[in-house]
């Protein structure tokens, strides 16, 4: 079994394709009309026939108060890889990228979460590769 696609709530299909894009990196993988909506996707480009990212919209009851909670709580909806998380940091913050955490050292792997401009805060990880903490990968 693997993850073959997992879902972001958005709160503007047209514009999280933009920012996902546009800004991120992520290629367009699907872009299917559904009525009002879309079946919208974006693909990491280092991983073409990877996991999807479904943009998904929002209207449904329960993702305001969800989402509201998490973000008010500081609690990231999504997680992305990266190599080198202060690189990723400061290509991103010079588009315009608001952090609301910096890249911050939490023992096996340093973080840091933005606001993903779609109603959702996202954080990105570079883990460290010391080899000899037993949660290291």
């Amino acid at each position: 079994m693997k993850i073959a696609l997992t879902s972001l709530f958005v709160d503007d299909q047209r514009a999280a394709l933009a920012f996902y894009t546009d800004v991120l990196g992520f290629t367009k993988r699907h872009d299917i009309p559904l009525g009002d909506d879309f079946w919208l996707t974006v693909v990491s480009p280092e991983s073409p026939d990877g996991p999807e990212l479904l943009l998904e919209p929002s209207g449904h009851p329960a993702v305001k108060p969800y989402r509201d909670a998490l973000a008010e709580d500081g609690i990231p909806l999504a997680q992305f890889a990266v190599e080198d998380i202060e690189a990723e940091h400061a290509r991103l913050t010079s588009r315009g990228v608001v952090f609301t955490q910096p890249p911050t050292d939490v023992g096996t792997a340093v973080v840091a979460v933005f606001d993903d401009t779609c109603g959702n805060l996202i954080q990105l990880i570079e883990m460290k590769s010391d080899e000899n903490h037993p949660d290291a990968r």
